[in-house]
């Protein structure tokens, strides 16, 4: 149905009675189902979800969505599936995800998110390794990556279409999405009561890249994602005030951050849920939805800088000098240095400079929290130069995900994650690495007892990240033990996968690639040796390194290479640029460990200013 205009929507803030009761109902909630219903049950016919259809925002009410997760969880069990089977869910960020995964908790079965950039292996590995029974996707589009994957599957027959999409006859059982929900009509309170599972029951397996390159499915239980939006839930209702919280979705529902804190933490919250149409929209859709938290990545908010610095500067004038020195009193203020002769210029830039800020995104933002990657400080110190109330939280799909978030009552800091949250146990090993216990941890890596009790040890989930509290109890992260890329984006890059597929070609025999906390993978290459004699002879060049390196066929060659391995790659893990390595990687020259294991941070310090280079030639 159609809803009124967001900009019109009141925003009241709750009565703190009411927070509270709601506050302690968190801990009465046996699973994530049980909560949904009981919003719904309290939201009735307010609006919940919101996606733009043909220029227009358009919404699904709390009861809408109530019946449709009804219908679906009905419909789920009567085409077979039983509890605890697997069903995967390949979709963008829209309405029916979020009814998709709620009925399938609902009928007792498991959600398998998978992010839409899979590759056609990587959506094989998970339907093998996961074992799920069927298949909900939204589009054609998509379809056509999973849909090889699930034919050579020897498991998975049942596909289900959000939008009308052709699929292969007599292979596969294809159902209608809507068409299930229409045939399947449930009363919301019968399933509701149906929803019998326990916080200790599995609710989804959310696979996230593990060090050895294979993606590993995390066990995600309902009390964990309940202690997550409980703990958050508290930030919000002591730090800002309760009301009418209005989200716009954006990030991958297939990530852990989103998933929890853009879809579970709306509906502890009984907010609502705007998604997104894509970044090159997102601007206008801030403007228009008038969000009052966002969840974020560190990339976002370099974007954002970047178009505020620049639109100011090119208006000119007063609106320039403002920027400049609003960044000055606000660097001042951050610091804790601003000087009693600061203050009228500060009380002007309050006046005529952070309301015009606040403007672009809506006007009534009360937070953007930041995770999923480091967030560089200083882009968190030009969001409160200018207004704005910037968090960074961390954590790891491992514990749903958040472990920490920055809070003002706290004190905020943007060298810091801030103070766990609340019931989560943080304490710092001999070695430095931080351990996380509570609720919120994983009940370990599916099918991967391995590995899983390698990561929990004692009911400890060790991080693989190095850090400290600092005097005021918050986490300050210093390093990180596992070696693994972390994107811009918050995306998990195992690098000796795609090292690997690198050294596969005959072109290629060593290779070390980095993009942490950067937009994409870059390379450094050792070519192989005795392919590079071919070359030389065949194109009738000589084979100095030093000449070669300047050789615009030979680095095409090696590039057609590279290109050869992007295309079994996602798109976060495909290498856009490279250099030639000075000499191949020994042990003599440091490069090389013993055990012939690439040292990373040997080979960062001779590359890096090249490596750096290639992000901004």
């Amino acid at each position: 149905m159609s809803g009124p205009s967001p900009a019109n929507r009141p925003n009241n803030r709750q009565k703190p009675d009411k927070q509270e009761r709601q506050l302690r109902q968190f801990e009465h909630f046996p699973n994530l189902v049980s909560m949904f219903f009981a919003r719904a049950l309290e939201r009735g016919d307010a609006p919940f979800l919101w996606s733009k259809k043909n220029g227009q925002w358009q919404s699904i009410s709390w009861a809408q969505a109530a019946r449709q997760v009804a219908g679906l969880s009905t419909a789920l069990r009567a085409i077979g599936l039983t509890p605890g089977d697997r069903v995967m869910l390949v979709s963008e960020n829209r309405p029916e995800w979020a009814i998709s995964d709620l009925a399938i908790m609902a009928a007792g079965l498991v959600t398998v998110p998978t992010y839409t950039t899979n590759t056609e292996r990587d959506h094989a590995h998970i339907i093998e390794n996961s074992g799920a029974c069927a298949i909900i996707v939204s589009t054609q589009k998509l379809a056509r990556t999973l849909l090889p994957a699930v034919l050579k599957s020897n498991q998975t027959h049942t596909v289900i279409g959000m939008d009308e999409m052709r699929v292969p006859t007599g292979a596969l059982t294809f159902h209608d999405w809507h068409g299930l929900i229409d045939a399947h009509p449930a009363e919301s309170a019968a399933v509701a009561a149906g929803a019998t599972f326990t916080r200790q029951d599995l609710a989804c397996i959310i696979y996230t890249s593990g060090t050895g390159g294979a993606p590993r499915g995390v066990m995600q239980h309902h009390g964990a994602i309940l202690h997550n939006v409980a703990g958050c839930l508290a930030v919000i209702a002591e730090d800002f005030g309760w009301g009418d919280e209005v989200f716009l979705s954006f990030l991958p529902l297939s990530h852990a951050y989103e998933h929890t804190g853009g879809q579970y933490l709306p509906i502890g919250l009984g907010g609502q849920i705007f998604y997104a149409e894509g970044l090159e929209k997102l601007a206008s859709n801030i403007e228009e939805v008038r969000p009052t938290i966002m969840v974020v990545v560190p990339r976002l908010f370099e974007v954002l800088r970047t178009r505020i610095t620049k639109a100011v500067e090119k208006q000119g004038g007063l609106a320039a000098r403002l920027l400049s020195r609003g960044l000055d009193i606000g660097a001042k203020d951050y610091s804790g240095q601003l000087r009693w002769t600061d203050r009228p210029m500060r009380l002007v830039v309050d006046m005529l400079f952070k309301p015009k800020m606040a403007a672009r995104f809506g006007g009534r933002l009360k937070a953007m929290v930041s995770g999923g990657a480091p967030l560089n400080p200083e882009i968190g110190v030009f969001f409160h130069s200018i207004g704005l109330t910037l968090l960074q939280g961390y954590g790891q799909t491992e514990a749903a995900p958040v472990i920490a978030c920055n809070r003002p009552s706290a004190g905020i800091r943007m060298d810091t994650v801030g103070p766990p949250l609340l019931d989560t146990e943080v304490r710092i090993a001999e070695d430095g690495e931080i351990l996380v216990r509570g609720e919120l941890v994983m009940k370990g890596y599916w099918r991967n007892d391995a590995e899983s009790a390698r990561v929990l040890q004692g009911g400890w989930l060790h991080t693989g990240d190095v850090g400290e509290f600092d005097e005021a109890g918050r986490i300050r992260i210093t390093d990180r033990k596992k070696d693994l890329i972390i994107n811009d984006k918050g995306d998990n890059i195992a690098p000796q996968k795609v090292e690997g597929m690198l050294t596969l070609r005959p072109e290629i025999v060593q290779a070390m690639i980095i993009g942490d906390r950067r937009p994409y993978m870059v390379a450094v290459i050792v070519p192989d040796p005795e392919w590079t004699q071919e070359w030389c002879a065949a194109n009738g060049s000589p084979c100095r390194a030093e000449s070669l390196s300047q050789n615009s066929a030979y680095r095409t060659a090696i590039g057609q290479a590279v290109e050869r391995v992007n295309k079994d790659l996602s798109q976060i893990e495909r290498v856009r640029r490279f250099i030639l390595a000075d000499e191949p990687f020994t042990i003599d020259n440091g490069q090389l460990t013993p055990s012939l294991k690439i040292r990373r941070h040997v080979l960062r310090s001779v590359y890096q200013e090249r490596l750096n280079a290639l992000y901004h030639s």
